[in-house]
């Protein structure tokens, strides 16, 4: 079974940091992209990060670059994304989900295994 799982989600004070993981299983996981999106209450999806399959290049959303950090670990078949300094404007379910191989992981279209989604809650 194609599975996406993530963790790591919480609540924390405004300033704080959080780490997510996405963990995969029931694919290829190196042939797969890799990209967190966000959902806050009454707002459509965003896209946050991704991070390629083959050189590890990361892309980050304006709103985020320099305060996350997406990585992974192709031995755990795992993604995480590092939080710091975080906002209340960062509180959203956040989900992780995989891009059909050779789809470019810039677009959300690309992305077509999702996960569950795990809270995120920022205090201020």
């Amino acid at each position: 079974e194609v599975q996406l799982v993530e963790s790591g989600g919480g609540l924390v004070q405004a300033g704080g940091s959080l780490r997510l993981s996405c963990a995969a299983s029931g694919f290829t996981f190196d042939d797969y992209a890799i990209g967190w999106f966000r959902q806050a209450p009454g707002k459509e999806r965003e896209g946050v990060s991704c991070i390629s399959s083959s050189d590890g290049s990361t892309y980050y959303a304006d709103s985020v670059k320099g305060r996350f950090t997406i990585s992974r670990d192709h031995a755990k078949s795992t993604v995480y994304l590092q939080m710091n300094n975080l906002k209340p404007e960062d509180t959203a379910v956040y989900y992780c989900a995989a891009a059909r191989p050779g789809s470019p992981a810039r677009v959300a279209g690309s992305y077509d295994v999702w996960g569950q989604g795990t809270q995120v809650t920022v205090s201020s």
